[in-house]
Order: C-alpha cells, then structure tokens, then sequence
C-alpha cells in the first residue's frame, strides 16, 4: 500500500507532510525495454517478449514525494517495488517510537520483499527526495517468474542482493570502528553511484547526518567529528551534503584490515 501521508521523521526532526503527494501515474512513455536502469533491475537479460510481458503487469508507476511513506511497518504486503527515480532510506521503529534506519536504496533497487514471508512489511521506506517506483503486485510477478526461469533468477537476484546489502551492515557494525564504517559507507555509495552511470567520486548524499549515524549505529556528533576530520586530512571535500572523494585509494586502505564493501548495485 502506498500512504500519501509521511511518517513523523523523528531522525530528520521534519514534520509530516499536510497533504497527499503520493501520485499515481499510468501513461507514461518510460517502459521496461527503454529504462535507463534495465541492466540493474528485473529486466536484465530478459528476451523482449518476456520484458514486454514485465511491464504489462506493472500496475501502476507512482511518484512519491520527499519525506512521504511507501509503505509503513506492518502494512499489508501486496507488492514490491522497482525504483526507477530517487532514493528511499528504510527503517524500522522501536517499542518507544524511535526510527532506526536499515538501509538506504536507489534507482535499480528493488524494495517491498521484506513483506513476502509473512504477508507483511516488516520495516517502511520513506522517499529521501522526490522519486518514482514501479509497483509490482507479487502475485502476479511470482506467477509470471515461475513461468520465466530467466525472470525467477533475476528475482531471486533482486531480493539475494538485499540479503547481502544487510549482511555487509551487519558485518560493518560489528567489526569496524568508527572511522572505517563511515568511510566504508561512503565508499559502498561511490560504488553504486558509479554501477548506475554516475560519478563515483562526487555525489550528493540524501541522507541527513542523523540519518547517516543511525545507519551506522554512530551519534551525530560522532558522524560529524568523522566528517571534519576526513576533510581536514584531504580525503575528502564537504560541502553541504556534496561530498567529493579526493584519495580513494587512501580510503581504502583504512579497511585494509577487513573486507572491503562490495559494490553492491
């Protein structure tokens, strides 16, 4: 279910949105053949009678404005979806309220599968800018997939991918400092930025510097310090949330002693 209203952002201390900004729109020229992200999403490989049978039950391609839910903890699970446009933090909430950020997804990702074990959403996902998914109803997807073992495979991809993505965290929080998280953070982004055409060494982060700590289980003033001092020893530039790498390698090599982040795209 897509909510037109945002969750109450205790992380980023905003306030929720006032009115519906969640828009569905169906005719739009973008199709799965034509998209930009072909090679990083369901898609990829597939002959064109099966992609055009992939966009066929594509119900519905929606923008989800900033800050605004797409789905919350515990709705009901009906579909996953494809991000064509935009980044998507998600998150899940404590007994008290309080939000812990799990993981952050882009353009190529597909996000909603924490939902098919139980036939619900175990954690919601909230637009960090203006974005667009793809909504894919699993039935239907699952049905098509059992049909197309070459579409099932990309599937299967799709959602290993995920399970990979948070087995790095979960390896980052439990074994690095706090110096090598952010750094591995970083350096996880320039390499996914760089899978999806863009630069690999200038990027503009759409997480707060909150929403970077609770990532990385850091404080933000710990975030922060961590920011100042990689730039005062020139590793990186900071301005605002536009972050340059000035010496990759150097990076890198504060990780030596652990594996480095795969380029998850």
């Amino acid at each position: 279910m897509i909510h037109s209203s945002a969750l109450p952002l205790a992380i980023s201390g905003t306030a929720p949105a006032a009115t519906a900004s969640v828009i569905p729109y169906c005719h739009l020229t973008a199709h799965c053949e034509s998209c930009c992200l072909h090679d990083l999403c369901l898609p990829e490989g597939l002959d064109p009678e099966t992609t055009r049978l992939l966009d066929h039950i594509v119900s519905n391609r929606a923008r989800v404005k900033r800050r605004d839910s797409l789905f919350r903890p515990g709705d009901a699970f009906s579909s996953v979806y494809a991000i064509r446009v935009g980044t998507f933090k998600t998150l899940m909430l404590a007994e008290d309220g309080r939000e812990q950020i799990t993981g952050c997804f882009m353009g190529g990702d597909l996000i909603g599968s924490d939902g098919i074990g139980d036939g619900r959403h175990n954690c919601g996902a909230v637009a960090l800018e203006d974005s667009e998914v793809c909504v894919l109803p699993f039935e239907q997807l699952d049905e098509l997939a059992h049909k197309v073992p070459a579409l099932g495979r990309n599937l299967y991809r799709c959602i290993s991918r995920d399970v990979c993505r948070s087995q790095d965290m979960m390896f980052l929080l439990g074994s690095m400092r706090a110096e090598q998280r952010l750094v591995a953070f970083l350096l996880n982004l320039a390499a996914r930025y760089r899978a999806r055409g863009y630069s690999g060494s200038e990027f503009v982060l759409r997480m707060t510097r909150e929403e970077i700590a609770s990532l990385l289980g850091l404080k933000l003033e710990t975030v922060s310090r961590l920011f100042s001092h990689l730039q005062g020893e020139g590793f990186i530039q900071v301005q605002g949330r536009s972050v340059k790498l000035l010496d990759s390698a150097a990076l890198k090599r504060m990780l030596r002693k652990h594996a480095e982040p795969r380029a998850l795209a």
